[in-house]
């Protein structure tokens, strides 16, 4: 099996950074986002994210981890957050890798039953394989892959990069 790096640690980095400020840039009048991050890498990416909202503008990025069984989306989703803790406020559901967008449409359909100002979707790897209509509104790399090559993201505390292997 082989490993090719498609994004480094400093490239990870520069995305998360471009990102935040694509989603100040989104918000301006906001003082508050959620950022939910789908569990796992999307958990950690959306950790990633927040922080650097944070740090650049004075919006309070409020983090929510979104538990989803990727094999079974209809089942029940969870959300460390309750309801009425992100009602009327503006959302983005953050995933690793956009790969057929099961997940991410799942995860948008769970948030669609509590009324939100503004809701919109970041992945930092988009792998260009939808099955379904949804898209990221922000995206760290698209990346057109074959359907046997699979993006792994490590966003571990010592080392962080993405790589795609056949």
């Amino acid at each position: 099996m082989m490993k090719n790096i498609i994004l480094t640690q400093q490239e990870i980095d520069h995305k998360t950074r471009r990102i935040a400020y694509q989603i100040y840039e989104t918000f301006p009048d906001d003082t508050e986002v959620v950022i939910a991050g789908i569990s796992a890498n999307g958990y950690l990416f959306a950790q990633k994210l927040a922080a650097e909202v944070e740090k650049i503008s004075e919006i309070k990025a409020t983090l929510c981890e979104v538990k989803i069984n990727k094999q079974q989306p209809l089942d029940p989703i969870e959300t460390s957050l309750k309801p009425e803790e992100y009602a009327n406020k503006s959302l983005i559901l953050v995933d690793d890798v956009l790969n057929s967008g099961t997940t991410l449409i799942y995860g948008v359909r769970h948030f669609l039953n509590v009324p939100l100002k503004k809701f919109k979707t970041a992945v930092l790897v988009d792998r260009n394989h939808k099955q379904y209509p949804v898209k990221a509104d922000f995206k760290g790399l698209s990346l057109s892959t074959s359907l046997r090559e699979n993006v792994q993201v490590v966003l571990g505390t010592n080392e962080q990069y993405a790589y795609l292997e056949d």
